[in-house]
C-alpha cells in the first residue's frame, strides 16, 4: 500500500511539472507576441526626434538667434523684479487714471445742479429736442418726424467706427414713458447744458468714451448722440433708473425684506403682477443690497425655505435663484398679514445684530390687494419712534377698498404707497422707492463717488451694433448724484437724477505693462465685495468653451478664477485693502482650455485709493520674476524697425494714441517712429518699453536675411512642409516669414487678428511663446491647433523654442521662434522614422506598419498628432487606448488634474426683466475638468495590462528634444473592458442640505464707507398720499402725528 502511494504522489508531481511547464510554455509564446522590443522603438524616436529638431532649428532660425543674444550677454542688465514696488506703481497709475474719469463726472454734476437752480418748471413748455429713436426719421412725405430732425451722424474710430455726433447729445424716453410728457419735456430743456460740459470733458480727456445723464424722470441723454433702434416688437426696454450705477449712486446700501400676499383673493392676474413687482424690486438691488422674500397667507411661506430666517446678498445668483423659485407660488387661504409683519421685522433685527447685512438702510417690501388694519401695535412695538424700518407698500389690482391703511402704513413708517393696476405700471411704481431711499443723501448733498464692478449692457445701442462683429464690451461705470439745491425743497430731497461714464476693462489694462510681467503674469483687480474688475480670465476665450466660461459677465467672484486659494487669503487680504504678498501653486488652462500649465505663482497686492478696488500682480517664478535692460542707439534701432516683417503688440501701449484724435489712426509701430525722430512731440510714449524694442530689433534683425536665403533656395523645402517662421520677444515685437505665398498657406487665421491666442494681447502672451517658456531650453513644444469645430480639423502642427539669455533659473526667456509646417509633411517624416531598423540585412523584426503594433504621437498633454487612422488625429489618447492611458497614470507617466470651475455665480450682463425670465434653471454646482500632464522625469516606459484573457503590452518613449512620445501598442489583445478615459467635465451635484449650506455662506466683503440712511430734516410726508391719515381714530392720529412730526 505504501508503494502504491508513492507512485501515486510520483505520478501526481510529475504532472504538475508537465502542466506547469507547458502553460510556462503557453505564456512565453502569447507573450513573444505581444513583447515590443523598447531598442527598436528608442532607434524610431531617436531618428524622428533628431529629423524634425534640424528641420524646427533651421527654418527657425533658433540657432542663430540664441547666438545673437549671447553676443549682447555681457552688455545688458538683468533685474529681479520687485513684485511689491512694481504694484504699488501700477495702483498710483490707475489711481491717477480712474481720478480723471471721476473728475469729469464730478464737472457733470456741477453743471446739472446749476443748471436745474436756474431753471423754472413750465408745464406748458414746447421744446423739440433730439430723440434718440426718432432722429433722421422721415414720414411717408419725406419730411422729418416730430421729434426726428436731422442729427448728423459720422462714424468714429474712438468710439468702435460707431456713427455719432460728437458735438451734440441726444436723449432716450423708454417706450412705456410719453416723450412729450411735461416732467420729461422740462428736464430734456435744462439738461441741455450738459452738451457743451460734455464736449469740454472729451477735450481734456480724449480717452472718454460714452458720457451721460440718467434722469428720475426716465429720460437718459447720451453722448456723443447715437441712433437707437426698437426691438422687433417696437419697443425699446431700457431704463437707466434702473441700471446699477444709477441704483448705487442714488442711494445707500439696504437690507430689504419683500412679503407678497399669497392668499385666495390674489388669484391670476393678481398674483402675476404681484410676481413682476418682486422682480422689479429685485431688478433695483445691487451687490451692496441683502434680501429676502416671504409669501404669505394664514403661515408664512419663505421663497427659498432654506434661507429662513436671514438675509442673503442681492448678487445676481441669489437674485436668479429667487425668481425661479417665484413661479411655484400659488393663491389659496387668508392673508394674515401681522404674522408676516413680526417676522420681517424680527428678521430685520436679528440680521442687523450679527453685523452681516448693509449696516445703513432697512425696509419691509408689501405686494397685496389690501390690508384690514393699519397694525399700529406691531409698529409701535418694533419701529417707532425711531422708523428705523422704511415700509413699501404696493397695492395690487384697481379696487381702493383697502387703499387708505395702506397708505397709512407707508406714510407713518418714512416709506411710501404706490398702487399697480396692470403689468404695464410695475416698473414706474416700484421705482418711487428710490426716490425716498436717495431723500437723506440729497439732504445731506453727499455726492458720493461709485464705480461698478465690469460688467456688460448688452440693451446699450452701442453694445448691440458691436456684438454681431467684435463682441460686447466690457466695462465699469464711475457714476454721481445730482440733487436739487433749490432751499425750499430741501426737506423732501429731491434727486434729478445719476450722471456717469463708462471705462471699457482694456482702457485699465493700457495702464498695465505687460513687458514688465514676464510671460505668464498678469495684474487684475477687484471690488470690495471680492469681484472682479479686471482679470485675464474675465473674459471669452473660445466658442466651443462656452460650456466652461459664463455666459456674461458680472458678479464674477475673484475665487472663481484664482480656485486654487482654497481660504481664500488672496481675496479676503485684497478685499480688506491691505498690501502685501500671497504664494501659490496654480493651473492655468490654455489652447481652448485643452491643456494645463502647472505653475508656482506669487501674488503681490494693494489698494488703489479714490475707488473701491484693489490690484494684484501675478509674477509666476523662475524666469518670470527677472527682466533684462538692453542698449543700443536710436540710429540702430529705428534702422531695423523699418524691415517689413517687424510688427508690434497692437494692444499695448508702446505710444498713447488715444490723447489726440491725429494720432488715433496710427499704429504703436508708426508712433513710436514718429516719437523718436522728433515728429510728432505731443506723442506720449514709454521710453522704457521702446528702449528695450530697439534693442530686441537690432539683435533680432539678421533672422530677416536668414529667412530670405532659405526662401529663395530652392532645393530646400521643395515640398513646401514649413510653410511659416516667426519669431516674438519680451516686448511685444513679432517677425513673421511666410516660405509659402498667402494663398497657400493651410491655416490662414495663424497670426492674425482672429488667432486671439496666438498673437500678444493686452493680457497674455501667444500661446506658442507660454508652452515655449515651460520646455527645457534648446527643446521645441509641437501642437496641432485646436478648431473651435467640435471635430478637430487642423491640418499643421506648430512647433516653438524658448530663447534664454542665461543658462540657469533666472535667466529671463527674451523671445520665442518657431515654424508652421503642413500636418501630412510632420506625419510623413514619422513613418519614415518608424521603419527603421538596426539589423545589417534591413530586414526589420517589427515595424508601424505591422497589423499586430498601433504606433502613436503623442504630445506632453496626452493628444494624438499622428495616428494610423488619420482620423483620430487631435484626439485625446485615452479616449482611443483607454486601457493603456490607464496604466500611464497608475504608473505616473501622466498625471490627472482636476481644473474646477465654479459655476454657482453665473456672469451676466445687464439684461431686462424679460430675458431674466428666459435664463436656464440655474443650481449650485462645482464642475472639474480634467487635464493631463506627462511627468518630465520619464523618458521610456514599458508595461502590460492583465485584460479579459489576454495580456496587452506597450513602449511608451519620449521624442529627443521635444514635447513629444512614441507609443507602440499590442494590436491583437483588446481590452474592452477598460473603459475610454475621456475630458468629459465632471459635474460635483451637492444634496439639499449642502445646496442651502452654499446658499447661506456669504464671503467677507467690505462695506462701503458712506450710509445715509436717515436723516432729520427728512420731510416723511411725501409718501404717495397723506390722506390716509384722516381715517385713523382720534387718539392714534395724535399719537402718530406727534412721533411723526417732532422728528
Amino acid at each position: 500500500m505504501p508503494e502504491n502511494l508513492n507512485l501515486l504522489r510520483a505520478f501526481w508531481g510529475f504532472s504538475f511539472i508537465f502542466w506547469t511547464a507547458f502553460n510556462t510554455a503557453l505564456v512565453d509564446v502569447v507573450g513573444s507576441e505581444q513583447q515590443i522590443p523598447l531598442s527598436v522603438v528608442k532607434l524610431w524616436a531617436s531618428a524622428f526626434g533628431g529629423e524634425i529638431k534640424s528641420i524646427a532649428a533651421k527654418y527657425s532660425g533658433s540657432q542663430l538667434l540664441q547666438k545673437k543674444y549671447k553676443e549682447y550677454e555681457k552688455d545688458v542688465a538683468i533685474e529681479e523684479i520687485d513684485g511689491l514696488q512694481l504694484v504699488k506703481k501700477l495702483a498710483k497709475n490707475m489711481e491717477e487714471m480712474f481720478h480723471k474719469k471721476s473728475e469729469a463726472v464730478r464737472r457733470l454734476v456741477e453743471a446739472a445742479e446749476d443748471a436745474y437752480l436756474k431753471h423754472e418748471f413750465d408745464a406748458d413748455l414746447q421744446y423739440e429736442y433730439f430723440n434718440a429713436v426718432l432722429i433722421n426719421e422721415r414720414d411717408e412725405e419725406g419730411n422729418y418726424l416730430e421729434l426726428g430732425k436731422e442729427f448728423i451722424l459720422v462714424p468714429n474710430d474712438h468710439f468702435n467706427n460707431l456713427p455719432v455726433n460728437i458735438s451734440l447729445s441726444d436723449v432716450q424716453v423708454p417706450t412705456n414713458m410719453y416723450n412729450k410728457d411735461p416732467a420729461i419735456v422740462n428736464g430734456v430743456y435744462w439738461s441741455e447744458s450738459l452738451n457743451k460740459v460734455f464736449v469740454d470733458n472729451f477735450d481734456r480727456d480724449p480717452s472718454l468714451i460714452w458720457q451721460y445723464f440718467g434722469s428720475a424722470k426716465g429720460f437718459f441723454r447720451q453722448y456723443p448722440g447715437i441712433k437707437w433702434e426698437p426691438d422687433e416688437n417696437g419697443v425699446i426696454a431700457f431704463d437707466c433708473r434702473n441700471r446699477k450705477w444709477y441704483i448705487q449712486a442714488a442711494t445707500s446700501p439696504k437690507d430689504v425684506v419683500i412679503l407678497v400676499d399669497v392668499s385666495g383673493s390674489m388669484k391670476g392676474l393678481r398674483l402675476t403682477i404681484a410676481k413682476q413687482t418682486v422682480s422689479s424690486i429685485l431688478d433695483t438691488l445691487g451687490d451692496d443690497d441683502f434680501f429676502n422674500i416671504i409669501a404669505y397667507n394664514e403661515e408664512l411661506h419663505y421663497v427659498e425655505p432654506c434661507l429662513n430666517g436671514t438675509l442673503v446678498q442681492a448678487d445676481r445668483a441669489n437674485k436668479e435663484h429667487f425668481r425661479e423659485h417665484l413661479d411655484k407660488l400659488f393663491a389659496k387661504g387668508i392673508g394674515m398679514l401681522d404674522i408676516a409683519l413680526n417676522e420681517a421685522f424680527n428678521m430685520l433685527n436679528e440680521f442687523n445684530h450679527t453685523g452681516q447685512g448693509s449696516i445703513c438702510s432697512q425696509a419691509i417690501m408689501l405686494i397685496t390687494d389690501g390690508a384690514v388694519d393699519t397694525y399700529d401695535t406691531i409698529f409701535a412695538k418694533y419701529n417707532w419712534p425711531d422708523r428705523k424700518v422704511r415700509i413699501f407698500t404696493y397695492l395690487i389690482g384697481r379696487e381702493a377698498a383697502f387703499a387708505d391703511n395702506l397708505k397709512w402704513m407707508a406714510c407713518a413708517n418714512k416709506g411710501f404707497f404706490t398702487q399697480i393696476s396692470t403689468l404695464a405700471d410695475v416698473q414706474e411704481n416700484v421705482m418711487e422707492y428710490l426716490h425716498v431711499l436717495s431723500r437723506p443723501k440729497v439732504i445731506d448733498q453727499e455726492h458720493d463717488v461709485v464705480w461698478t464692478e465690469a460688467y456688460i449692457d448688452s440693451t446699450l445701442p452701442q453694445a448691440q451694433k458691436l456684438a454681431d462683429d467684435q463682441g460686447l464690451v466690457l466695462m465699469t461705470t464711475v457714476a454721481m448724484p445730482v440733487f436739487s439745491k433749490q432751499n425750499e425743497t430741501r426737506s423732501k430731497g429731491i434727486l434729478l437724477g445719476v450722471v456717469g461714464t463708462d471705462v471699457p476693462v482694456k482702457e485699465l489694462l493700457k495702464t498695465i505693462p505687460k513687458y514688465k510681467l514676464g510671460i505668464h503674469g498678469y495684474a487684475f483687480a477687484i471690488t470690495n465685495n471680492g469681484y472682479i474688475l479686471t482679470h485675464p480670465e474675465l473674459r471669452p476665450l473660445y466658442e466651443e468653451g462656452k460650456k466652461r466660461r459664463k455666459p456674461n459677465y458680472s458678479s464674477v467672484d475673484l475665487s472663481e478664477v484664482e480656485w486654487e486659494d482654497r481660504d481664500d487669503v488672496l481675496r479676503n487680504a485684497m478685499v480688506n485693502r491691505k498690501t502685501g504678498k500671497f504664494s501659490m501653486e496654480v493651473k492655468k488652462t490654455v489652447d481652448k482650455g485643452k491643456r494645463v500649465l502647472v505653475m508656482t505663482n506669487d501674488y503681490y497686492y494693494t489698494d488703489i485709493k479714490g475707488t473701491p478696488f484693489s490690484l494684484g500682480v501675478a509674477l509666476s517664478r523662475g524666469h518670470g520674476k527677472y527682466f533684462f535692460r538692453g542698449n543700443v542707439t536710436v540710429e540702430e534701432g529705428l534702422h531695423d524697425l523699418e524691415h517689413p516683417d517687424v510688427s508690434l503688440a497692437d494692444e499695448w501701449s508702446y505710444c498713447n494714441t488715444d490723447l489726440h484724435p491725429e494720432h488715433r489712426q496710427m499704429t504703436q509701430l508708426e508712433a513710436i517712429k514718429r516719437y523718436l525722430t522728433g515728429k510728432e512731440p505731443l506723442l506720449q510714449c514709454d521710453k522704457e518699453l521702446i528702449q528695450e524694442v530697439l534693442f530686441d530689433a537690432v539683435v533680432s534683425a539678421p533672422i530677416e536675411a536668414y529667412w530670405t536665403s532659405l526662401a529663395l533656395n530652392k532645393s530646400e523645402n521643395s515640398d513646401k512642409g514649413v510653410e511659416v517662421a516667426f519669431l516674438g520677444t519680451r516686448t511685444g515685437l513679432s517677425r513673421i516669414n511666410l516660405f509659402v505665398g498667402p494663398e497657400q498657406l493651410t491655416n490662414q487665421d495663424f497670426l492674425t487678428a482672429e488667432d486671439k491666442e496666438n498673437i500678444f494681447n493686452a493680457d497674455h502672451f501667444p500661446l506658442w511663446y507660454r508652452r515655449a517658456a515651460e520646455q527645457i531650453p534648446g527643446s521645441f513644444v509641437y501642437s496641432i491647433p485646436f478648431s473651435t469645430e467640435t471635430a478637430n480639423k487642423s491640418n499643421v502642427v506648430t512647433a516653438s523654442t524658448a530663447i534664454q539669455l542665461l543658462d540657469d533659473r533666472k535667466s529671463p526667456v527674451v523671445a520665442a521662434v518657431g515654424i508652421q509646417m503642413k500636418l501630412d509633411f510632420f506625419q510623413r517624416k514619422f513613418w519614415t522614422a518608424s521603419r527603421q531598423c538596426a539589423s545589417l540585412d534591413g530586414r526589420c523584426a517589427i515595424s508601424c506598419d505591422d497589423e499586430a503594433i498601433n504606433c502613436y504621437l503623442i504630445d506632453n498633454n496626452g493628444f494624438i498628432l499622428v495616428s494610423e487612422d488619420y482620423r483620430q488625429t487631435g484626439y485625446f489618447f485615452g479616449e482611443v487606448e483607454g486601457a493603456v492611458m490607464n496604466k500611464l497614470l497608475t504608473m505616473g507617466s501622466f498625471k490627472r488634474f482636476l481644473v474646477e470651475f465654479n459655476l454657482r455665480s453665473w456672469w451676466h450682463s445687464d439684461l431686462t426683466a424679460k430675458a431674466q425670465r428666459l435664463k436656464q434653471t440655474l443650481e449650485p454646482c462645482d464642475t472639474e475638468y480634467p487635464a493631463f500632464v506627462s511627468e518630465r522625469t520619464i523618458k521610456e516606459t514599458t508595461g502590460n495590462i492583465a485584460c479579459d484573457d489576454c495580456f496587452k503590452s506597450f513602449v511608451i518613449q519620449q521624442i529627443p528634444s521635444s514635447n513629444l512620445f512614441m507609443v507602440v501598442v499590442d494590436n491583437e489583445c483588446f481590452c474592452d473592458s477598460v473603459p475610454p478615459i475621456t475630458m468629459a467635465p465632471i459635474e460635483i451635484r451637492y444634496n439639499e442640505s449642502l445646496k442651502c449650506e452654499r446658499l447661506k455662506s456669504q464671503k467677507i466683503r467690505r462695506r462701503p464707507e458712506s450710509c445715509h440712511g436717515f436723516h432729520p430734516e427728512e420731510n416723511a410726508r411725501e409718501c404717495g398720499g397723506v390722506s390716509g391719515l384722516s381715517a385713523k381714530p382720534p387718539l392714534v392720529l395724535l399719537l402718530l402725528l406727534l412721533t411723526i412730526f417732532s422728528r
